[in-house]
């Protein structure tokens, strides 16, 4: 009898253990379209995410002539369709907060609450606490950026949250730290891909961890990590200059009038129109994705520095999730 009684322990023990590293790192996505309209195998792929969230693009805001400037404004068809809650992401440039005044930050902060409510309601969406605001603030800018934070914090009575590039975390006394209690560290884009390089410009671990070494000093400890699932084919033309596609990935270069260089490289054979762009014959396009193993490795060496956290991978789209084995995180 104890036998048994101790099997059974036992295995509810392992049981309990898996269900607890499943949930680890409960996992959520971008949805980064301007027209909301999710495809069958998303609401599939997002049914099933272990996360309770969907961060959703609601505009853009840019200053254009001294004017701020709604841009790429989201719209919804029916078929938008998800039991998620939806948090409102604004994604601001930073030239918004250079040489603004004041009395300018009150009338942001004011007319983006505005707009946001406007959208909640219009869309159908029940209204949440949280609104991300996505800057890529710098030195110059960051006293007017977190004073807006502060500002729009008042104006809506919501959490405001805020993103966080890797130099603003290895940089972090001349950055800043954001008025926040809660930021969303973006795991992605750690070099530029329109530069020669041999390594991946969406994510490499070495660079990663070079500007990461301090992360466990970072005086916010709510963090959410943001890792990339998607993928973009950069093409090199005679001159060496570089221009980048998004969306590609290495399927697309499985082309009669490509001749491949190696899995992820290709040269163009043949002028004409590829991936709505005129190339021509000696163009040659380099894919860049993301591995499962680099997610993974990137996810362990994170665990050793800030432990337990979310995870948000940008972005819910069917050609960047098709292989994808989310649950395995």
């Amino acid at each position: 009898m104890k036998k048994i009684l101790f099997l059974i322990l036992l295995t509810y023990g392992m049981l309990s253990c898996q269900k607890q590293e499943q949930y680890k790192h409960p996992y959520s996505f971008y949805y980064w379209k301007s027209v909301l309209d999710l495809t069958e195998k998303e609401k599939n792929v997002l049914a099933q995410s272990t996360g309770e969230d969907l961060y959703v693009r609601f505009f853009d805001v840019d200053k254009i002539n001294r004017k701020f400037e709604p841009v790429a404004s989201a719209i919804k068809k029916e078929g938008f369709d998800t039991r998620k809650n939806i948090i409102p992401v604004i994604f601001i440039t930073n030239r918004t907060f250079l040489n603004i005044e004041p009395e300018e930050l009150t009338f942001l902060a004011k007319n983006i609450n505005r707009v946001i409510e406007s959208k909640v309601k219009s869309f159908g969406f029940n209204p949440t606490d949280e609104i991300q605001i996505d800057c890529d603030w710098t030195a110059g800018t960051k006293k007017d950026y977190f004073k807006f934070l502060e500002i729009l914090k008042e104006e809506s009575r919501k959490t405001i949250t805020s993103t966080l590039r890797l130099h603003q975390v290895k940089y972090k006394e001349k950055s800043g730290i954001p008025p926040v209690d809660k930021v969303y560290l973006m795991c992605y884009s750690t070099s530029s891909p329109l530069e020669n390089s041999n390594k991946n410009s969406i994510l490499d671990l070495g660079i990663l961890q070079n500007y990461l070494a301090a992360l466990e000093k970072y005086p916010i400890k709510n963090i959410t990590v943001a890792l990339p699932i998607y993928s973009w084919g950069i093409i090199e033309n005679h001159l060496g200059k570089h221009k980048l596609i998004n969306g590609l990935n290495v399927s697309d270069i499985d082309c009669p009038n490509f001749k491949k260089i190696n899995t992820f490289e290709a040269e163009i054979m043949e002028d004409g129109f590829y991936f709505g762009f005129y190339l021509n014959k000696g163009f040659k396009i380099k894919i860049e994705q993301i591995s499962e193993e680099t997610l993974q490795e990137s996810i362990d060496w994170l665990e050793n520095k800030i432990q337990a956290f979310p995870i948000v991978y940008y972005q819910l789209d069917e050609k960047f999730i098709s292989d994808r084995d989310f649950l395995k995180h």
